[in-house]
């Protein structure tokens, strides 16, 4: 999977952590680029080896320092650039996605006709949005309006120069890592994009309610921490976000609770605010019933994860320890 020599245009950096199947079709969906490097996180499957029988540049994360996916890029870039030191163009992919077939071609082009963009995304799309609600609703989820953006996801064309002179991604962020990278490049002067072409097929392999839970644990997580870096005007990242996660998941139910200690049965009418609130965002929410009234319940339900996210944060600060991974997979 490394042409011959010759003028560089993109390289493909991969990460994942026993992915088996999905890693697969991830690398074989981007043989036409210039350069693989595959980063893996301890796999088990043996992804690895897998990977160098089809000659991909294999980085293995030393695992003893603790695992992040963005230090996975990081360490992805720096071994593609070590190698490439003039690629113009880096696609990030995760492990667990494939890419499209025109969508090297097709976002290198957009990034050529607008020299102030340095990061161009597409559309994400489930493989499996039937398979569950979950995926169904993480398909919905990768669906964000074409045209300039605040911010680019784990799979995302780049300028290998912008990236560069950001110096990477944070090593330490167990989540909401692309996010914040987005914020001190559009600092920098930078533009991001979402084009109307297909991107990436990303198979979550959500099917139980606890996976979904962690899964919004790990957002609450990121909330917080984006709100910490970066929670000063004017950029107010997730601010409003981590208000909204300890307000309807911890702040609005401990007044329930003590309003039904102090008032018995009365009290309880309290918690009818839940029930109000659902029937307010099923009126909001465009679509047909049954995906309204889904949509607003797990809407709902996704605050009280998201706050345990947030107090996982708050501790880790207070107690000044090094933050885990949240997997849901």
């Amino acid at each position: 999977m490394t042409p011959a020599e010759g003028p560089y245009r993109y390289g493909v950096v991969a990460i994942g952590r026993n992915e088996g199947e999905r890693l697969k079709q991830c690398l074989m969906s981007a043989q036409e680029a210039d350069l693989i490097v595959y980063v893996d996180s301890g796999s088990t499957d043996g992804s690895v080896a897998w990977a160098r029988s089809r000659s991909v540049e294999v980085v293995e994360l030393d695992m003893k320092t603790g695992f992040t996916a963005a230090r996975a890029r990081n360490a992805g870039f720096a071994r593609l650039t070590e190698l490439r030191p003039d690629l113009e163009y880096v696609q990030f992919v995760d492990g667990d996605c494939e890419l499209a077939k025109q969508w090297p071609e097709r976002s290198m082009a957009f990034l050529d006709q607008h020299p102030k963009v340095c990061a161009v995304f597409g559309r994400r799309r489930e493989r499996h949005p039937e398979h569950s609600f979950y995926n169904e609703l993480c398909d919905r989820e990768w669906n964000v309006p074409i045209g300039e953006s605040r911010f680019f996801g784990g799979d995302v064309m780049m300028r290998t120069t912008a990236l560069t002179r950001a110096e990477g991604y944070r090593d330490e962020l167990i989540a909401g890592e692309e996010p914040e990278l987005s914020v001190r490049l559009r600092a920098a002067g930078w533009l991001i994009w979402r084009i109307g072409e297909e991107m990436t097929l990303h198979d979550a392999a959500i099917t139980r309610l606890e996976q979904w839970w962690r899964r919004h644990v790990r957002s609450g997580f990121a909330f917080a921490n984006g709100a910490h870096l970066h929670g000063a005007p004017p950029e107010r990242l997730w601010v409003w976000e981590s208000r909204r996660a300890m307000l309807w998941g911890l702040i609005i139910p401990l007044m329930c609770i003590c309003l039904a200690i102090a008032f018995g049965l009365p009290g309880l009418l309290a918690f009818l605010i839940y029930p109000l609130q659902l029937g307010r965002r099923i009126f909001h929410i465009p679509g047909a019933w049954r995906v309204r009234i889904q949509l607003a319940f797990f809407e709902l339900l996704s605050r009280f994860p998201e706050s345990i996210g947030q107090l996982k944060f708050i501790r880790d600060r207070l107690l000044r320890a090094p933050s885990r991974i949240i997997e849901y997979k």
